[in-house]
């Protein structure tokens, strides 16, 4: 007969292994499964939202892209991403972590961030790297050679998202500055979004753009992939709180709200420009307010939410329907409208928004002097620096990728057959019986 304690020694066990004064077994659970739902994202809903949204032809490659970018940039995470972004970076600390933990060389099961252990925040933050670079996938559907992709994701994620991770949530120059950046809106949005329109510039336009009609394959797949991408976001958001507390309480709040008003918002824009309501625009809204929320999740109030949701919503409309037609960019999916606009929105708005409680701001002037102004010039800063080396960054790892596959875009032949048959020999549909 089992003792009335057993469930009591079930609990306290992990501590006495790790050490009661520092794991907390409600904060190691919730990390974990915070981390299940970010990687949920990727090879299911980004992979959805994209693969609905393209033609049938190159639908099963545009899920290939996402799920490519994934594995791959998980395990050059592993390999040396997460000691660039967290380790020890020397001289270069301000710009850069070092090489030590390649492999997570040096990190014990045993070892612990804040209340939880190392290799789960290890892997928290893997899945971070992985779908920023595969964001920028979106960009570029129909047109790139897969060997190209797969080896620039490899590069992508060492050479551009570490140190942008080290900067920011690392330890380097702009944390120390204080630039507010709860979850990833410059990190991850402003980064995979600015990544996308750059390759799809050097890549140049798809055959027949703005000539032939490219409908998608299935809205409705595209609308099952906004719902994967918002039922992860809460681990994306709420984890970021990096443990089950109140803030990530709160962050669960403002992640549930914000798309839910820039949905709203988007079909309002949609019926006043073009007098119907699509599913299409729904769950851009939606997306647009998941990307915009990201950087103020656990810094605003539900007031702050709204005005996030809404000025997310408008500024990737105005990205996707107007900005879009005036340059004449080819941004297939859209990665640069709903992400890089929407997550600079909220990088900025952030500093005149958040919440002025010391319990949940970070150092900064906002926390030091309750100077508003002052924070925002300290994200401006942020959005600034990292726009300018994702730029740089990216056309430099594109060139080095194209170089080594003879070339970056797919010949004429294979474009108009299709990616999917002609690539992996594979189709998303079968549609011979």
């Amino acid at each position: 007969m089992k003792s009335k304690f057993s469930w009591l020694i079930a609990l306290i066990l992990p501590s006495l292994v790790f050490g009661a004064d520092s794991l907390n077994t409600g904060d190691t659970a919730w990390m974990m499964v915070a981390s299940a739902f970010v990687l949920l994202m990727t090879p299911a809903g980004l992979a959805l939202f994209y693969g609905g949204m393209t033609r049938t032809k190159n639908a099963l490659n545009t899920y290939a892209m996402v799920v490519g970018a994934f594995v791959v940039g998980f395990v050059m995470w592993i390999i040396a991403g997460y000691s660039l972004a967290f380790g020890n970076g020397g001289s270069l600390q301000k710009f850069v972590g070092g090489l030590h933990n390649m492999f997570l060389d040096g990190i014990s099961w045993k070892d612990l961030s804040g209340t939880y252990p190392t290799y789960v925040f290890a892997v928290f933050q893997g899945t971070f790297a992985a779908i920023t670079v595969a964001i920028a996938s979106g960009s570029i559907i129909g047109r790139m050679k897969y060997s190209t992709w797969l080896i620039f994701v490899a590069i992508w994620v060492l050479v551009v998202y570490s140190p942008i991770a080290h900067m920011v949530w690392g330890g380097g120059f702009l944390m120390d500055a204080g630039a507010l950046d709860f979850a990833g809106g410059t990190v991850v949005h402003m980064n995979g979004g600015l990544a996308g329109l750059v390759l799809a510039i050097l890549i140049g336009k798809r055959k027949g753009y703005n000539i032939v009609a490219m409908k998608p394959m299935s809205v409705m797949l595209t609308a099952l992939g906004a719902a994967i991408l918002w039922f992860g976001w809460f681990g994306f958001n709420a984890g970021s709180a990096f443990g089950a507390n109140g803030i990530a309480g709160l962050a669960f709040l403002t992640t549930a709200f914000a798309p839910a008003v820039a949905a709203i918002t988007w079909l309002i824009l949609e019926y006043v420009f073009y007098k119907k309501a699509t599913l299409l625009g729904a769950v851009s809204g939606i997306v647009a307010g998941l990307v915009a929320i990201t950087p103020a999740a656990g810094f605003v109030d539900v007031f702050g939410a709204f005005i996030v949701g809404v000025g997310g919503s408008i500024v990737a409309f105005w990205g996707v329907v107007w900005l879009k037609k005036k340059f004449g960019y080819d941004d297939s999916l859209d990665a640069f409208g709903i992400h890089f606009l929407a997550g600079l929105y909220g990088a900025l708005v952030v500093a005149f928004l958040a919440v002025k409680d010391n319990d949940l701001l970070w150092d900064g002037p906002l926390k030091a002097h309750g100077d508003r102004m002052a924070q925002f010039i300290v994200q401006l800063e942020s959005v600034v620096i990292v726009g300018l080396y994702t730029l740089i960054g990216t056309v430099i790892v594109y060139y080095i990728a194209s170089a080594l596959t003879g070339g970056a875009r797919v010949d004429e032949e294979t474009e108009a057959e299709g990616l999917d048959e002609a690539v992996h020999g594979e189709n998303a549909i079968d549609l011979s019986k």
